[in-house]
């Protein structure tokens, strides 16, 4: 009797959480799940168990669940105790592996069969976490099958307030103001939006770093440049509102001038150096806009930022590929859904002459994160495999011999 096909089963993360179920054949097509929502809802969280049955149901054997390395998701939680139930291994696959994953997921299924080479992926996003548990969000990888290894981040920012900073762009800004030795304008800046009494509270938080966790998010450095312009800087109605209020006035002036004619001068990140890609400079140009700045000032702010930052990215990916002899940069993540940046970012790399890979069909953001978990535990599946064939091979040798 022919074995049963087998499939990895993956849970998705936390926001736009959707399941996808990988079929472990080359080049199969994956069957996902309805977008069930950020599993804070409870109905949400119904749906993912409804789902999961559905397809489990009349489809291949599972051998993997698949699930991200927050402890505290309910994702996660279900994956486990399913994984338990059927008796095969619970992967957890980093967020930002995931991201990257995705990309190459969807290739290998666009080309079955073609060799899978090491590439740097960077990932940008609001929040994943790390191995030992850091708040990630602008990350250098180093890809290869189901290796991978963390070349850098973003420069760090506190979160003053924990998730509060996400919500509010402005603590996000007082943030920089802090990382930027300028903690000093914290209140006089923030005191006419929010109250010198919230405003000398954030302050005095960052000073004593009290509740404030430190992130390398590109999503939370997106809101500090929209805070220090007041691009819906006191509270955010929904996810990203800031970002894109800053994309929407970055393609007004983009409209309006070349992008060479916006973008900060060459050399104003520096690219040498070990650790995080320290872009505080980006900021500097928003912060010292004058209040009630015209329209046109405010979006030729947003416009250099946004290619600033673009640049830097692509000048460190691309120095990373140098140095390890890779061709290919893939890019992940929520924040890909920007399109300014989007474009500038693959157009610098690809002058650098590197090949670029982004999500085309699969959602860049959370929505498509299960694919990429999917796909990093097939890969650990094939190389156990590969390593317990090797291993019989080598005691048949022995003992024959």
């Amino acid at each position: 009797m022919a074995e049963q096909p087998a499939a990895v089963l993956a849970l998705g993360a936390w926001l736009k959480n959707t399941a996808c179920l990988l079929p472990l054949q080359p080049g199969a097509t994956p069957r996902w799940s309805a977008l069930h929502g950020d599993l804070g809802a409870p109905q949400a969280c119904t749906a993912l168990q409804a789902a999961v049955a559905v397809l489990q149901a009349g489809g291949p054997r599972i051998a993997a669940v698949a699930h991200d390395l927050h402890p505290d998701f309910f994702s996660t939680r279900l994956a486990q105790q399913l994984a338990a139930s059927l008796g095969v291994p619970a992967i957890g696959v980093q967020h930002h592996q995931a991201h990257i994953a995705a990309v190459l997921a969807e290739r290998a299924q666009q080309q079955p069969g073609a060799d899978a080479q090491p590439v740097i992926g960077l990932a940008l996003d609001g929040f994943g976490l790390g191995p030992a548990g850091e708040a990630w969000g602008g990350e250098l990888l180093w890809l290869h099958g189901a290796q991978w290894q963390h070349l850098g981040g973003l420069w760090p920012l506190a979160l003053p307030g924990g998730d509060a900073a996400a919500r509010e762009p402005w603590r996000m800004a007082a943030a920089a103001l802090q990382a930027l030795g300028e903690a000093g304008q914290i209140v006089p800046r923030f005191a006419p939006l929010v109250g010198a009494l919230k405003a000398g509270g954030v302050a005095q938080m960052l000073r004593q770093g009290l509740h404030c966790p430190a992130t390398s998010s590109a999503g939370r450095w997106f809101d500090a440049a929209a805070g220090a312009m007041g691009l819906h800087a006191r509270r955010q109605a929904h996810e990203a509102e800031a970002a894109i209020a800053l994309e929407q006035a970055a393609q007004r002036a983009l409209a309006r001038q070349s992008a060479d004619a916006l973008a900060p001068p060459a050399g104003q990140i520096d690219l040498t150096g070990r650790g995080p890609l320290d872009i505080r400079p980006l900021l500097l140009p928003l912060l010292a806009l004058p209040p009630c700045s015209p329209e046109e000032a405010i979006d030729a702010a947003a416009a250099g930022f946004h290619l600033g930052l673009a640049d830097a990215l692509a000048g460190w990916a691309a120095r990373a590929a140098r140095q390890r002899a890779v061709a290919t940069v893939v890019l992940g993540g929520g924040c890909l859904a920007n399109q300014v940046l989007t474009k500038r970012l693959q157009q610098q790399l690809q002058a650098q002459g590197l090949q670029v890979l982004r999500p085309l069909a699969v959602a860049c953001g959370d929505a498509g994160l299960a694919l990429g978990q999917a796909w990093v535990a097939a890969q650990q599946l094939q190389a156990t495999s590969a390593t317990t064939d090797h291993n019989i091979e080598k005691f048949q040798e022995t003992t024959c011999a």
